[in-house]
């Protein structure tokens, strides 16, 4: 019996473990860029008989995960209901696991390497899609937004403890010095993989393929209560609701989620625009350019170093990320945010082209004026990661996830992360090759981003705050000026007996 109360209880928190499987894949390839043995391997001769990683490899190298991610993104649309949310989390896990063993692997094999990460891509992509929505349809409903906080919490650790490994393994003098810390995500893949086969499937998908029994048994186990109590027959009730109005009228189309009806068109292109805006602020360049960029600041820290103190900042950044959102609302949120990363970014770019010594020269021939310029451009841009992650890092999900109805809400959530793994590989793809022609003056393209963010939010993002599904329709519909719309209350009383037994539904808990 205690064990089985071990494993309800934990079984929600080890999945968000998916989170940080995301989060270190996407962290490593940052410290591998500037390590010897890397460069050698993958890099260039140069004419003076030194090996080098070129703008345009540099990019390919780190992009092609982003590639990956964006079409698993998309794949897994197709797997989830084929074999289940738990089948596609062993599935996907395989798939991340193989590929990382293909990078692993190889030597001297650009190609190779390249194959390995888009193959890796395609797994994290998946997971990072499927993982949240398991976890939304197994976690009870009093820690569910625990859970969607660990899940954010754990993709930022899983960057942290990538920066902490590389900064550990970077002084081994040969190839051990990056295939450890890539290595090491085979270790996460299993752990899922062996997990998940003592976990349930998710009693929505149950539900909604006619295995209702299996449903209320995994309902109850989840909750650690009878098949026949209230919670169980309310919670059935709940997802019979939830799963009837997607399929009114026939599945929902992906046209229907530009439809003028309720402003559904509106509400996905925010989602969108929103998905644009977060990924084109400034932190992701960090986050896979760190090291390189770093180390051209020549502040007299190993960008290792740096690059791990901007992680454990991160990280202490995300904590407090759902409290603000659900102090300040969406809205708030999004406008402080863009306001403090555009500071840190302009005074990045102007300090650093201002101040700083071309790439490659030699840490002797810095300037006081050159150091003094690397420790104001660090300062912010620790700065902005911090602020990046207690606001924009976690509400264009949470945006997602609560403007839109049940019959859409599938297909609308996924245009939002084909979006945002999009403009990932876009931002991965073309950063070192503009860094490469204009250097620090690439934050003056993160300023204009996070100006035009703080406008388009004003001007076309809604506050939802409190509100249930059925009033945030009714937002829409009244027309109301979104800088007008914090403090809205509707006019109508949305009803539904098969759901609840008193008035209202489920309030948006988040926005």
């Amino acid at each position: 019996m205690f064990q089985r109360d071990v494993e309800r209880s934990c079984s929600p928190f080890f999945i968000a473990f998916g989170g940080f499987l995301f989060g270190y894949d996407m962290g490593v390839i940052s410290g591998c860029l500037i390590m010897p043995d890397f460069i050698r391997q993958f890099g260039q001769e140069g004419t003076n008989g030194q090996y080098y990683l070129s703008s345009s490899r540099q990019s390919i190298i780190v992009s092609v995960l982003s590639a990956g991610t964006f079409c698993g993104a998309i794949a897994q649309a197709f797997t989830s209901d084929r074999l289940g949310r738990r089948g596609s989390i062993l599935f996907w896990s395989g798939i991340f696991t193989v590929g990382v063993a293909i990078q692993t692997s190889t030597t001297y094999s650009l190609v190779q390497l390249l194959i390995g990460r888009y193959i890796a891509g395609l797994g994290a992509g998946s997971l990072s899609a499927i993982v949240p929505l398991y976890n939304g349809e197994t976690a009870p409903k009093s820690i569910r937004d625990t859970i969607l906080a660990i899940y954010q919490v754990q993709i930022i650790s899983g960057v942290f403890l990538s920066y902490v490994f590389e900064l550990g393994s970077h002084t081994i003098n040969n190839s051990a010095s990056w295939r450890l810390p890539i290595g090491l995500q085979m270790v996460w893949g299993i752990i899922i993989l062996s997990r998940m086969f003592f976990l349930p499937e998710s009693p929505r998908h149950l539900l909604g393929t006619g295995r209702g029994d299996e449903a209320r048994k995994v309902i109850a186990e989840l909750n650690g209560v009878p098949e026949n109590d209230p919670l169980v027959i309310e919670t059935v009730r709940e997802l019979d609701f939830a799963i009837r109005a997607e399929n009114e009228g026939g599945k929902a189309t992906w046209l229907e989620c530009f439809s003028t009806r309720n402003a559904l068109w509106r509400r996905t292109i925010n989602g969108m625009m929103l998905q644009i805006i977060q990924q084109l602020n400034g932190q992701n360049f960090y986050y896979f350019y760190g090291d390189t960029f770093f180390q051209s600041a020549g502040a007299g820290l190993s960008p290792y170093i740096i690059q791990t103190v901007l992680g454990a900042v991160s990280v202490v950044g995300t904590l407090p990320a759902l409290y603000f959102i659900e102090t300040w609302g969406c809205r708030k949120s999004l406008l402080l945010g863009a306001s403090a990363q555009a500071v840190s970014a302009l005074i990045v770019a102007v300090v650093g082209h201002a101040t700083l010594a071309p790439p490659g020269t030699p840490t002797s021939a810095l300037t006081p004026r050159n150091r003094a310029g690397g420790n104001v451009v660090i300062t912010f841009a620790v700065f902005q990661v911090f602020i990046f992650n207690t606001t924009w890092g976690s509400t264009p999900w949470v945006y997602l996830r609560e403007s839109f109805p049940l019959r859409v809400r599938p297909k609308s959530i996924a245009f939002g992360c084909a979006t945002d793994w999009f403009w990932n590989f876009m931002l991965s793809f073309f950063s070192p090759r503009i860094v490469d022609h204009i250097g620090p003056m690439i934050m003056f393209v993160f300023f204009g981003v996070l100006v035009f963010g703080y406008i388009y939010v004003y001007f076309a993002i809604l506050e939802t705050k409190g509100l249930t599904l059925e009033e945030v329709d009714e937002l829409y519909r009244s027309g109301i000026a979104p800088w007008r719309s914090v403090g809205w209350r509707p006019s109508e009383k949305h009803y539904h007996p098969e759901v609840h037994e008193k008035q209202g539904s489920d309030s948006v808990d988040n926005c």
